[in-house]
């Protein structure tokens, strides 16, 4: 019964469709590559600019303030940067950062307010919740078509596959901070004739930061995950390193590579979740 079931052509319909958009867009595609392209090589570039150890020590300083001037953090940070350093593998750091930056960036921006809308209809969440699934059950890899499609190769589309992939999260646990915030505190707001963005501002959202802040701190490290999967389509950075020692079966190469990928990952996500308790 199954095989008189006509056949769907759902992957040409799915070519038909980016080619499409890809030719109808590309008066908006070009100025992106280009534009964006160029703000992403040229930050990465001033990074490595500046003196190591001027970073090194900024982000310590960093670090021991977040923490509460504990040295934990900031001697986890000194050590594993200058290990990154000494494995000539700084310039590498540093491009894996701006794709990090960038995307996170991107995210956020977008998420928080999508997870706002969502927080306020339920009409919206049912809509945007299945998009958010299909999003993070998509196998990252898939995300890379479109976006060589759209943009080319090198760090535009790595930051494209990135966002995509990175900002359920943070539009998830921003949809559910809110939807968590006390009723009673939503109601002496209104009791008090509070606005609509005052109630946001300053009731639900800072109610909710905990929550919100959890949802960044994960789409910071999708983003990051994504480092190794973005150097297919030309991306730089450490993760151009691990697949190069994966093609080459480099099992040192990789390795070093891959434990630079972990040292970001450690100091990134203690600075965020720093930043939540705060």
């Amino acid at each position: 019964m199954l095989d008189n079931i006509p056949h769907i052509p759902v992957a040409k319909g799915i070519d038909w469709t980016v080619k499409k958009i890809t030719d109808w867009f590309s008066f908006i595609f070009d100025p992106v590559q280009e534009g964006f392209g160029w703000l992403l090589d040229t930050s990465a570039e001033y990074l490595e600019m500046v003196p190591p150890i001027i970073i090194i020590i900024l982000v310590a300083l960093i670090a021991f303030f977040l923490t509460g001037k504990k040295f934990g953090l900031a001697t986890f940070s000194i050590v594993g940067l200058i290990f990154i350093h000494n494995q000539e593998l700084w310039a590498q750091l540093m491009s894996t950062f701006t794709l990090v930056f960038y995307a996170s960036l991107i995210s956020v921006i977008v998420g928080i307010p999508v997870g706002i809308l969502m927080s306020k209809s339920n009409l919206a969440q049912n809509i945007i919740t299945p998009v958010l699934d299909f999003m993070q059950t998509m196998p990252a890899f898939v995300y890379l078509i479109p976006a060589v499609a759209f943009f080319g190769i090198g760090m535009v589309p790595g930051v494209f596959a990135s966002f995509v992939f990175a900002t359920p999260p943070v539009v998830r646990f921003t949809n559910l901070g809110i939807r968590q915030v006390s009723d009673e505190l939503v109601e002496a707001s209104d009791a008090f004739g509070t606005t609509g963005s005052q109630k946001l501002f300053k009731v639900e959202l800072p109610m909710a930061k905990t929550t919100i802040m959890a949802g960044v701190n994960q789409t910071v490290m999708l983003s990051l995950s994504m480092v190794v999967i973005a150097s297919m389509i030309g991306a730089p950075g450490l993760g151009r390193d691990v697949l190069s020692a994966l093609q080459r079966a480099e099992a040192g190469a990789g390795f070093v590579a891959g434990f630079g990928i972990v040292i970001l990952a450690i100091i990134i996500d203690r600075f965020t979740q720093s930043l939540n308790k705060g």
